[in-house]
């Protein structure tokens, strides 16, 4: 079953139940998958891959949103943004642990012969082509500033 037909599902199941909030979030990927499989040059369908990169692009935005509400103070917005982030983050692959990330991280430096901060932009494009979908980019972009910097 394809993610769209799955969201579809859990539409009609949020419906039934009256949750709102979940109702919202995923008639919000819903809208996403519509919109880029709408766009100019676009086939009608989009790949597994482009759903993953849509699903990352919104909790990106819920983040960043949830990031903006708790500083401001707002609690009531900041809870609905976390709630929305969790709903999303349930059809996007489990992210990889800080060690995995790490451990992953060294062994391109290796390969890539990565030695310093001059070599950031080689070691950012190869890893997140990698770990599209299981690494944020700020992690990793901290991670390997980090392992660069040794």
């Amino acid at each position: 079953m394809s993610l769209a037909n799955s969201i579809n599902d859990h539409i009609k199941a949020a419906m039934k139940a009256k949750d709102k909030i979940r109702l919202e979030s995923l008639r919000a990927i819903k809208s996403a998958f519509l919109m880029a499989g709408t766009e100019k040059g676009a086939t009608g369908e989009i790949s597994e891959a482009d759903e993953l990169k849509i699903l990352g692009r919104l909790q990106k935005q819920r983040k960043d949103s949830l990031d903006i509400y708790t500083e401001q103070g707002r609690a009531d917005l900041a809870e609905d943004e976390r709630k929305q982030l969790q709903i999303i983050e349930e059809f996007l692959p489990k992210q990889m642990s800080a060690e995995d990330l790490n451990s992953y991280l060294e062994a391109l430096l290796q390969k890539l012969g990565a030695t310093g901060p001059q070599d950031l932009g080689k070691v950012m494009g190869a890893a997140s082509k990698e770990l599209a979908g299981k690494a944020d980019g700020k992690t990793i972009s901290a991670a390997v500033r980090a392992l660069l910097t040794k």
